[in-house]
């Protein structure tokens, strides 16, 4: 696919930076958006050289300030649902890849495009960013499972207080409710997740993914279950490379070289 309203940019540090670029559009998600953001995650996803996925939007204004409302306005049930679902399924692929991802949210994350940061493992905001979901003011609801994933990151009770008024947090409120982990300088954004992407880097790959499941099995299957996955894993990653050389560096005081087996 030829990307028209995204860009792809891997390097050769093991990341790869996708960059919603629709400036003039504030970024919007608009239906050929939502397609290349699903082809670029599934090449990141694809590439075994890609360990770590960053996320973010072009220009000053904006990560992602929602859906396209043009292309919303024309929807009827049949295709509001479709559309939702759609999204919904891109997200979730973005969220259960294997690979850690970063969104660096500079500027308006609303809607879909705070639906989308939330689908990402990490979130770094720059001191501008305003987060929210302001569906209801439009007379609909979030369609990209922000009603889920915004509980189960912030609680029930600001959830519904974001969802149900529509006010954004400022990026300092956002940090205060667990929102984004990290708040720093816009011009510093960038290079702020670039550095929590290396700090990532230096860990085992396999070791990664084992934890990333078992966090999010237990958080859709409860506690019990949760325990008894990472039990399994913990026990599995002792079949490992990853787990060898770890132990091994360690014991001979070196920094490990992870290859992710």
């Amino acid at each position: 696919m030829k990307l028209g309203h995204l860009l792809y940019e891997k390097g050769d540090d093991h990341v790869a930076l996708i960059t919603i670029n629709r400036p003039k559009e504030l970024n919007a998600l608009s239906h050929q958006t939502v397609d290349e953001l699903e082809e670029t995650i599934g090449m990141a996803a694809r590439d075994t050289d890609v360990r770590v996925v960053i996320v973010t939007g072009a220009g000053e204004k904006a990560f992602v300030s929602g859906a396209d409302i043009a292309e919303l306005a024309e929807k009827t049930p049949t295709t509001g649902a479709e559309m939702a679902g759609r999204g919904q399924r891109v997200l979730r692929r973005l969220e259960k890849m294997g690979k850690p991802s970063i969104a660096a949210i500079g500027g308006y994350a609303l809607g879909g495009g705070l639906e989308l940061a939330m689908a990402c493992t990490i979130r770094i905001a720059s001191e501008n960013a305003k987060l929210g979901l302001p569906e209801v003011g439009l007379g609909v609801i979030p369609g990209y499972a922000g009603t889920q994933r915004l509980p189960r990151i912030v609680g029930r009770g600001v959830a519904m207080d974001m969802i149900i008024t529509g006010r954004p947090l400022s990026a300092e409120e956002a940090l205060r409710v667990g929102l984004v982990s990290e708040v720093v300088a816009r011009d510093e954004l960038l290079n702020a997740a670039r550095k929590k992407a290396s700090r990532i880097l230096r860990n085992s790959p396999a070791a990664i993914r084992a934890a990333m499941q078992s966090v999010d099995y237990g958080l859709d299957n409860g506690f019990e279950a949760g325990c008894k996955l990472e039990s399994s894993l913990f026990g599995l990653l002792y079949a490992t490379e990853d787990m060898r050389e770890g132990v091994g560096a360690f014991l001979e005081k070196r920094r490990p070289e992870f290859k992710g087996k």
